[in-house]
């Protein structure tokens, strides 16, 4: 979407004719959302934004503003009427003599808003990261520190712009263990981290060796099993083993910036660098694990994250969000992201032809162009017509949870025969057809999941050993998700405080948010208190299944459902207490069942048929996860080894490799660039790639 956004911006005058083939019924792959019955949304897992996205907001701006001009402004609101922000996180560890201990943190509104233009002191570069650490740093000492400033009495501070003399007073505070000569060193160190190139901040880093010595021994001293605070303490040391590696390995000075260090796994990475081994087990370290799905195979016992964007991402979360820490979407992201772009796209001009399932691409006889494109096409529309996919739900333009069968020809068949037109293995088409270069296009931009190129793309990726490398080594896992209509809000159902987005709980599910905020957006008569999310990565069998397995996303599907089931029935119990009965059983009752529906009044563990759950098992669904030295592996949008074809998704190479709505759009961006020179890459916020 964010490529057909570009390619048809106003000032490129309509050069590009652009049109959507889509399989099944709705936009937005891993993103899609329906609405199925009381309008209940549906999502195929829980969707934040976080406030450093700045491509995918300015996007979303734009389209808002556009909507605006065009006059439908009152259908889909303004971009904030769409987001709402959220600062509050939860993290859960694992408490002695069981249960989990739950941390809580509040991060501060910061200026301006994510989209905004960014000012040239707040570039996404290592030495501004590092000087906002050592801003906190500072900041904490200060807060927990009692020996004011007594011990740096008679030493003379150096002229503000005096560079050389700065370094040396560091490197002569590094010399004391006090708080204050460490917090006065912390506050010089970043400072002049703001004043200098990459290059430059090596050498500041250098010297700055003997004060981040006493930073690590003050914070070890310091740190107490049972202290209240040992969670800031456990982040910390993580922070200072970043910081440490950073200056160690030169990667400020590197061209190829944090991908010096992608071969190392996350972990072992910070290990090397000093990090204790409680910090390498501290809930923050699973909760980026858990946050980026890293785990091989989906595996809980095989984690995996490269170092550099496992930095990478850490760094741009909190030291480059704006506005809010993350933000929360009104409803479904069907809803609030796809709805308006393919709104907004359709009055640019652009066609979408849904159930269109890609099949194969054929090079031509030079072996450097895509000549030929086929299709199933898996339905056709009654008299010619194009499928109209929206539903209004509360006035809202929406996605539904299946096709309007009623649009399509021999619809009641197929709904009675029950198709599953985004089923990888569910092969039942209408017809087939071709596409041909130079007749019904010129350019191809294929913007599949990952794993899904060796299905469609089977010819390029034979006699290609890049894109057979990227096949091969660029991972993804498999994804799960539940989610449920309760009678009680999480208060009465015991959990304190604020309706955090919590991460490293217990598994299956270890990633859960309470949506409380989506219900009015539902459309029941009766609403439930609340909704809440649950996802994780979902294990894969020992061995894929073939393509003739029609079973197979069934049988997936209900090993979610025992997942679910089991997971409400155990760990739900150390955070939801009140869900539970005298008998110590979960109260099935309290979930809340759509209205009408054929187990309405089911009772007892039967009543969970009447929640949501699915298995992201579809290739193009899956997940992808960036594990050591598969950086290398992914090919960039920019790569021209055939003349018209690019290629677009969170798995390519787009400057940040993470799975993710913004590493998604800038890859959009990316190719859009290729095609039409458009973008400037400069353009591109936080791309920084050669």
């Amino acid at each position: 979407m964010a490529l057909a956004w570009e390619l048809t911006q106003p000032e490129l005058q309509d050069r590009y004719e652009v049109t959507v083939y889509q399989e099944g019924w709705r936009l937005g792959g891993k993103g899609a959302s329906g609405r199925g019955p009381s309008g209940r949304i549906e999502e195929h897992g829980l969707h934040i934004w976080l406030g450093f996205y700045d491509n995918s907001f300015r996007m979303m701006r734009e389209c808002h503003a556009e909507l605006e001009a065009r006059g439908m402004g009152e259908i889909y609101g303004t971009w904030r009427d769409a987001w709402t922000p959220e600062n509050d996180i939860a993290l859960c560890s694992p408490r002695e003599g069981g249960g989990f201990e739950k941390w809580t943190v509040r991060m501060p509104p910061r200026d301006g808003l994510p989209g905004d233009p960014r000012p040239a002191d707040e570039a996404f570069t290592l030495p501004y990261y590092m000087a906002r650490a050592f801003d906190l740093y500072r900041a904490l000492i200060l807060d927990t520190s009692r020996d004011g400033n007594t011990v740096l009495s008679g030493f003379d501070k150096p002229a503000e712009g005096d560079v050389s003399a700065r370094i040396a007073y560091l490197i002569k505070l590094g010399t004391f263990a006090s708080a204050a000569a460490i917090a006065e060193g912390l506050g010089i160190l970043a400072a002049l981290l703001r004043s200098v190139s990459p290059q430059g901040a090596e050498g500041i880093m250098q010297s700055a060796e003997g004060l981040l010595s006493q930073l690590r021994q003050w914070i070890e001293d310091r740190w107490i099993a049972d202290d209240p605070n040992r969670f800031l303490w456990e982040v910390a040391d993580l922070t200072l083993a970043t910081i440490t590696g950073l200056a160690r390995y030169n990667v400020m000075s590197d061209p190829r910036g944090l991908d010096a260090i992608d071969d190392y796994e996350c972990r072992e990475w910070m290990r090397i660098n000093g990090a204790s081994v409680r910090a390498l087990q501290s809930p923050f370290l699973r909760g980026l694990y858990d946050l980026s799905m890293g785990y091989v195979d989906g595996d809980p016992d095989r984690p995996s994250l490269s170092a550099g964007q496992g930095l990478r991402g850490t760094l741009r979360t909190f030291f480059g969000y704006r506005g809010a820490f993350m933000w929360r979407m009104r409803a479904g992201m069907g809803d609030v992201v796809f709805a308006p772009l393919y709104t907004a796209l359709k009055e640019r001009g652009v066609k979408f032809e849904f159930f269109h399932r890609l099949t194969d691409m054929r090079l031509g006889s030079d072996g450097k162009h895509v000549a030929e494109l086929d299709f199933d096409v898996q339905a056709k529309v009654k008299r010619g017509a194009a499928y109209d996919p929206l539903v209004d739900v509360q006035g809202k333009p929406c996605w539904p949870s299946d096709p309007q069968f009623d649009q399509l020809v021999g619809g009641a068949k197929m709904q009675k025969e029950g198709w599953q037109l985004e089923s990888h293995w569910d092969r039942r088409h209408a017809e087939e057809k071709t596409l041909k270069v130079g007749k019904e296009f010129d350019f191809v931009a294929l913007t599949v999941g990952v794993a899904a190129v060796p299905h469609v793309a089977s010819e390029i990726v034979a006699r290609d050993p890049r894109w057979q490398a990227m096949c091969d080594n660029v991972a993804t896992v498999a994804s799960q998700a539940f989610q449920l209509w309760l009678t009680e809000d999480l208060h009465q159902l015991g959990w304190p405080g604020p309706t955090y987005i919590t991460g490293a709980f217990a598994k299956p599910f270890d990633t859960w948010c309470d949506m409380a905020h989506v219900v009015p957006e539902e459309d029941w008569k009766e609403p439930p208190a609340t909704s809440v999310y649950f996802c994780a990565a979902l294990q894969d069998p020992p061995s894929p299944p073939a393509d003739d397995d029609t079973g197979y996303q069934a049988l997936r599907t209900e090993e979610v459902r025992l997942n679910a089931e089991g997971y409400l029935k155990g760990p739900i119990s150390h955070i939801w207490p009140g869900a539970f009965g005298a008998d110590g059983e979960f109260r099935w009752d309290i979930l809340k069942a759509p209205e009408g529906s054929e187990n309405e009044n089911a009772t007892g563990e039967l009543r969970f048929s009447t929640q949501y759950w699915r298995a992201n098992v579809n290739p193009s669904d899956r997940y992808v996860i960036h594990t050591p030295g598969s950086w290398r592996h992914r090919i960039s949008p920019l790569d021209d080894t055939y003349d018209n074809l690019t290629l677009a998704g969170d798995w390519t190479d787009s400057g940040f490799h993470s799975g993710c709505v913004e590493g998604a759009v800038m890859s959009g961006r990316l190719a859009a660039h290729a095609l039409s020179g458009s973008p400037r890459l400069e353009e591109i916020t936080a791309y920084d790639h050669p």
